[in-house]
């Protein structure tokens, strides 16, 4: 880690700390709403949208505090793109449930699960690194498996998208609209893989920048 004469401003680390711990208790939603029988997912897609919230509150706490900081511990770029990065993965966990309810979607296809298992491995991950950025040691590892998980992801969505756009032979013909609003999740939950994909990638160009 660089050498610093100049004292700066540590109050980030405990709310980057605390933005990760909300997205984790928001997957742990997810998880029950796409596990609940449809009659069931309204309250888990309400405790998601409080999620979102806190994020969005901790996130302006971060912005506020970056705008009157004069010296940080790390580049104000990389600040403001790890609080983005991290709004970006609640925003896209909210839509999603969101979504669920709203297209009042029946059964859904087990690999919506499996997607939303992976971002719950990831907000694991990323839970566990945000107090690690402090003194920067032992984070290679994080990055690592947030890019590995991704990439699972990316197989999850991939199939999924092929069992919807083309069902194996013989398989029972779907509705198109029904196709269209389960696309609409897939795709939102594909998109916060890769925001957490980004906020790893700014913790290792962080590492990297201050090493």
């Amino acid at each position: 880690m660089a050498f610093r004469l100049t004292p700066h401003e540590r109050g980030f680390y405990p709310l980057f700390t605390r933005a990760a711990e909300n997205i984790a208790a928001a997957a742990d939603e997810l998880a029950k709403l796409v596990a609940a029988e449809p009659a069931h997912r309204a309250g888990s897609a309400a405790a998601v949208s409080d999620c979102e919230h806190r994020g969005d509150e901790l996130t302006h706490e971060i912005m506020v505090l970056l705008n009157r900081t004069f010296v940080t511990p790390f580049d104000r770029e990389d600040i403001y793109r790890l609080a983005s990065a991290l709004d970006d993965v609640i925003d896209a966990m909210e839509e999603a449930a969101d979504r669920i309810v709203l297209y009042r979607l029946g059964e859904l296809p087990t690999g919506i699960a499996e997607q939303v298992e992976v971002l719950r491995r990831s907000a694991a991950c990323t839970t566990e690194a945000m107090p690690k950025l402090e003194n920067l040691a032992d984070l290679e590892s994080y990055w690592i498996e947030v890019n590995s998980l991704e990439e699972e992801g990316d197989g999850i969505y991939r199939s999924l998208l092929g069992a919807l756009l083309a069902p194996p032979d013989g398989g029972p013909p779907t509705d198109v609209l029904t196709v269209l609003k389960v696309k609409e999740v897939v795709e939102t939950l594909e998109e916060a893989a890769d925001a957490f994909e980004t906020v790893a990638n700014t913790v290792q160009s962080i590492a990297v920048k201050e090493a």
